[in-house]
């Protein structure tokens, strides 16, 4: 049993063809989207169509339900004018029939690994989109979030941050970020995208777990013109974060 975990899109739908490329090339038997799928990148209305033609199980994010409400749920985090433009935009481009299909996404998705395990798919945590798991979150508050679920993986996005942490005797894993992944390593004012799509392969084989973490680096070039064609609000400052800081 092999399953494909892709997560955070952000409209891209050039990067997430280039996942999904790779993909098919892998064999997989099933696939799953961790959301925050549709809002944010140049792509909106094609990254829908894509995810339509896949017919995989989707996660409700953050970013959708925002999409779809403009109801905002992080008081830590409020939106921008600049985010509600790209909003405002990206709405304009999806038919009511697409906004129906994202509002079909799914709190949490739970996914038969085999006979008896089963992988727990959500955006955050299975308590909140809004939920940030990292490396360095103290052992306690994640228990907070995934304990006591009963998975044998868990699988959650939000951070865009490819990572894998042990539960006692379960998993965590985030896939990274199919379309817009970032070092978190950088400073707000010279922020930079890179040009590259992540996702993760989790398989069952003899009872044991195994991940493979994929990359798969694209033409920044050939986005960035994409962004320039789009429309998008903001799209000069979108593309300059695809391009070399030197730039």
């Amino acid at each position: 049993m092999r399953i494909a975990i892709i997560s955070d899109i952000h409209g891209n739908c050039f990067a997430l063809d280039v996942a999904l490329a790779d993909i098919r090339r892998a064999a997989v038997d099933q696939m799953v989207c961790l959301g925050d799928a549709i809002q944010g990148g140049a792509q909106p209305a094609m990254t829908v169509a894509r995810l339509r033609e896949l017919g995989c199980p989707i996660v409700m994010g953050n970013a959708d339900a925002w999409l779809l409400s403009g109801e905002e749920t992080d008081p830590e985090h409020p939106a921008t004018e600049q985010m509600r433009a790209i909003r405002e935009w990206s709405l304009a481009q999806l038919s009511n029939a697409d906004r129906a299909f994202i509002a079909g996404f799914q709190p949490t998705v739970t996914l038969a690994l085999g006979d008896g395990p089963e992988l727990l798919c959500f955006h955050g945590s299975p308590r909140s989109f809004d939920d940030i798991i990292l490396p360095d979150t103290p052992e306690d508050q994640v228990q907070r979030f995934l304990g006591g679920f009963g998975a044998a993986a868990l699988a959650g996005g939000h951070t865009h941050l490819q990572q894998i942490r042990r539960l006692g005797g379960a998993l965590f894993l985030n896939p990274g970020s199919a379309g817009y992944a970032y070092s978190h390593q950088q400073p707000e004012d010279g922020f930079r995208a890179d040009p590259w799509a992540e996702y993760a392969i989790l398989s069952l084989d003899g009872g044991r777990l195994a991940l493979e973490f994929r990359r798969l680096p694209y033409d920044a070039d050939a986005l960035i013109e994409i962004i320039l064609h789009s429309g998008r609000p903001h799209a000069q400052q979108a593309a300059d974060q695809y391009r070399p800081a030197d730039m």
